[in-house]
């Protein structure tokens, strides 16, 4: 697409030119538009001219609205197949696509993984209504992209299920975004008066490259936070 763009604007770009330059040269030179006003056929020959140039910047024009267009459908597509229509941050698909980048090859040092349950949802569910739940996860997840602020990737990976992958950084930093959501979500059962207290579990591990993880892959990463879910409870 990227390419589709430069030749449509290099082509507006040499057609612009070609017009500035056969107005110049019919303006600058009094016997060019001379000989043009009495020759009736040169006359209707540049008038033709004309209008099929005038034709040539409504088409081309019409293709940047068209193209503008198409890469509208493109995102809003690319949007639904990677973004949770309820959670509006990214699906397991992208979640999974993110987790087969390092699937084959050796974990990165210092890569940490957070596993997040929305233990009480399915009770939400079924006592307040699907509609009700579905705010409530939309909230949850707002939280967790509010906290994040762009520090790690943070997923739905299914159900009740919720994912943070942080690439480079520290057991501190696991440490320090888990408080704030713990706090962040305090905040929600506190304030949001029209939703019911939302209840969840964590569990966390951090690869730090030392020779008992030099075979650590990220799936045994993430399988070590989701074991750990259950040690740890906040309401």
């Amino acid at each position: 697409m990227k390419k589709m763009n430069l030749y449509k604007t290099l082509q507006l770009i040499i057609l612009t030119a070609l017009t500035f330059l056969c107005v110049a040269l019919i303006l600058c030179d009094p016997g060019t538009r001379n000989y043009v006003a009495k020759n009736s056929h040169i006359l209707v020959i540049c008038v033709l001219l004309w209008i099929l140039l005038l034709i040539s910047y409504i088409f081309l024009f019409l293709d940047f609205h068209l193209y503008a267009h198409f890469r509208q459908n493109v995102k809003h597509l690319d949007k639904i197949a990677h973004a949770d229509s309820i959670a509006g941050i990214p699906n397991r698909f992208s979640c999974d696509s993110l987790i087969e980048k390092y699937i084959g090859s050796p974990l990165p040092p210092n890569m940490g993984c957070i596993m997040i349950d929305l233990t009480n949802i399915i009770e939400i569910n079924e006592e307040y209504g699907r509609e009700i739940g579905d705010e409530v996860i939309r909230v949850f997840s707002e939280t967790l992209h509010l906290v994040a602020a762009g520090q790690c990737f943070i997923g739905r990976n299914g159900g009740n299920k919720f994912i943070a992958l942080f690439e480079n950084c520290t057991q501190e930093q696991l440490v320090h975004f888990l408080e704030r959501f713990h706090r962040q979500m305090e905040q929600v059962n506190v304030h949001a008066n029209n939703l019911p207290v939302i209840h969840y579990e964590h569990g966390a591990a951090f690869h730090s490259a030392s020779p008992q993880e030099a075979d650590l892959s990220i799936t045994d990463l993430i399988a070590h936070a989701n074991n750990r879910i259950y040690r740890n409870s906040h309401h």
